[in-house]
């Protein structure tokens, strides 16, 4: 299988165009916002951002004019759905923008707001949480398990470098888990989403210090078994959760949708324009995400950014996925997590290729196979159905 192409030769694009289809865009949406940028996109990944940004915008807009047009006759059902499919497109917009845009907050928080509208609307299982770390909020959307009784367990689900809570809700695999029995907390952690953008919290190699505080959290609600709370983490998040998990005892369990052993490394090998960005204006984006002021500090902070040395502090099950073909970060470092994960008692290492789909990064030509077996493997080690 390989990874739908609306935009030949443009990687970065595509990329996007593929997560809001794998993410429940409309086909004939994306074709009315997309054809017009097709000479657009010709010209590489940076210089039409603003011209993509109009077109998903107004996309967006137009959505949000149809819900209201749905609530003004009762239909708040219609109108959630909707406003979801809004949200997703003002987030795919605002996601393409270079740091600093005069229309990147504005774009940002109707997002947000429809996001938070269509949950509300459609009595979603998406639960609003704020969390106080570093005198901020890391934000989340809380799915309870959909079976059992009582306190049950609970994954914590991280961001990858430029995605937000509400992609990672879209993935569905929240979802899956909540059939299972298990429920999931999606986290904005430093960095990402409302947490970079609202709050100005960076991200920190030793991420255990905002985990911790995740933990701290959960183990404070009465629907969550503090026994049976796990982190799992997307893109960048296979560094984020296996580091966590690593230095937080009270995790039972990890895994990643996709490895990223030593993503200093890997940035190294950007520099070379060795593989593919996951995101425009690449290095404006990560100097903001991890604070740095230019690129001198950023290649500081990137080196840290590895799980070389780290992994045998893991005594907890640890599930790693990888797709073959993954054009951003290589097939060798899910080998390299898994090899190094010594000490946990249940490690399994699943690789998607052509005969699964999702061979591409974090599986995003077919998520389907990737959700469904994450999901199984999570349930099945925390004792919870698949059936």
């Amino acid at each position: 299988m390989a990874m739908f192409s609306y935009f030949p030769g443009n990687y970065v694009w595509n990329l996007a165009v593929d997560i809001a289809i794998e993410s429940g865009a409309q086909i004939g949406e994306i074709e009315e916002m997309c054809a017009p940028l097709r000479e657009a996109a010709l010209q590489g990944a940076d210089v039409g951002t603003v011209q993509f940004m109009a077109r998903w915008v107004e996309m967006a807009d137009r959505l949000s004019d149809l819900a209201e047009e749905d609530l003004a006759l009762g239909r708040a059902f219609s109108a959630s759905g909707k406003l979801d499919r809004a949200a997703l497109y003002y987030q795919t917009a605002e996601r393409m923008l270079p740091h600093g845009h005069a229309d990147r907050m504005a774009v940002f928080r109707k997002g947000i707001d429809a996001f938070r509208r269509a949950a509300e609307l459609g009595g979603l299982n998406r639960e609003r949480v704020e969390i106080s770390y570093g005198g901020g909020v890391i934000p989340g959307w809380f799915t309870r398990a959909e079976r059992g009784d009582g306190a049950r367990p609970t994954m914590v689900f991280v961001n990858g470098l430029d995605s937000s809570k509400e992609m990672l809700v879209w993935t569905k695999l929240g979802t899956e888990l909540a059939r299972r029995g298990v429920s999931t907390l999606h986290m904005d952690q430093p960095g990402t989403g409302e947490a970079l953008r609202t709050h100005g919290l960076t991200a920190v190699p030793d991420t255990e210090r905002w985990a911790s505080v995740v933990v701290d959290h959960l183990e404070g609600r009465a629907d969550v078994d503090p026994a049976r709370i796990g982190m799992m983490g997307l893109s960048l998040g296979g560094y984020y959760a296996p580091r966590a998990v690593a230095f937080e005892p009270r995790f039972a369990l990890g895994a990643v949708w996709g490895a990223n052993h030593n993503w200093g490394e890997v940035q190294l090998k950007r520099l070379n324009r060795e593989g593919e960005n996951p995101v425009p204006h690449y290095w404006e984006h990560v100097r903001w995400v991890w604070g740095a002021a230019d690129m001198d500090e950023f290649l500081q902070i990137a080196p840290r950014v590895s799980l070389e040395g780290v992994l045998d502090r893991v005594h907890v099950p640890f599930l790693v996925t990888h797709g073959e073909k993954d054009r951003q970060i290589g097939v060798e470092y899910a080998h390299r997590t898994f090899d190094q994960l010594v000490n946990s008692p249940k490690r399994e290492l699943k690789i998607f290729d052509d005969r699964t789909g999702g061979v591409e990064h974090v599986s995003l030509d077919n998520t389907s196979y990737a959700r469904s077996f994450i999901a199984d493997w999570i349930a099945e080690t925390f004792q919870e159905r698949t059936s």
